[in-house]
């Protein structure tokens, strides 16, 4: 069982363009995995998107997460493994390694993952959060952290971390924008390689999945958005 995905996503192939091979974790998203999800968040994540909407995917994130939570000395030893052989292959093909451990968990990577950030100081590793105190502390110099917001995120709080801390957060609308609330909206379906957004900017993400139906104001919609 393999726990890194590389490249058999749209948005990770299309980081082929810029020249990253991109390797992604996908558990099965809970409150023990994502501490900051909301319920609009655990009603609409990303899990249910795509080939996630699949039974034998959600199994296979399911053994993954046992994995993590029953023997995690070796899953760590098999991640390592997974990333250096993913560095092999981007080496040898002209490209540059990337990791995105929390393709739909929310860990304490700095925290948990240290050990392997530390030994990869090569890879470019990056994770989207919903736990706003991790947007405060230093990260490593190979780690890059995006903000999500959800229906409990309040507009001051997302002004002050992209105006005035300079940090991005993601933003799930009905249709993406160029801008929101005065702040420049990058467009985060272009890529999955959040670390190239530069700084202080909303990304904006297309609902998916059952967030198309959203109703708790997890996701954004633009015709008659109130402040």
């Amino acid at each position: 069982m393999k726990i890194l995905s590389v490249n058999r996503d749209a948005k990770t192939i299309k980081g082929l363009e810029y020249g990253f091979l991109t390797g992604i974790a996908y558990l099965r998203p809970s409150k023990v995995l994502c501490p900051g999800a909301s319920k609009g968040c655990l009603a609409a994540c990303l899990n249910t998107a795509g080939h996630g909407a699949m039974n034998c995917v959600q199994k296979a994130r399911q053994a993954k997460t046992l994995f993590y939570l029953r023997d995690t000395k070796r899953f760590m030893e098999q991640l390592d493994q997974e990333i250096q052989a993913l560095k092999e292959r981007a080496y040898k093909n002209s490209m540059l390694p990337a990791v995105r451990i929390n393709g739909t968990s929310d860990i304490d990577v700095q925290k948990v993952f240290k050990d392997i950030l530390d030994k990869h100081k090569d890879v470019q590793f990056y994770d989207y959060t919903k736990v706003l105190s991790r947007m405060y502390l230093p990260w490593k110099s190979n780690y890059h952290l995006t903000f999500s917001r959800s229906e409990v995120t309040s507009l001051r709080t997302i002004k002050i971390l992209v105006k005035l801390l300079r940090r991005n957060v993601a933003v799930v609308f009905d249709n993406v924008p160029d801008e929101w609330e005065g702040m420049r909206v990058v467009n985060g379906d272009l890529n999955d390689l959040r670390f190239l957004d530069g700084q202080g900017v909303i990304v904006g993400l297309k609902a998916k999945g059952k967030g198309r139906k959203d109703t708790s104001g997890f996701v954004v919609h633009m015709k008659g958005e109130t402040k």
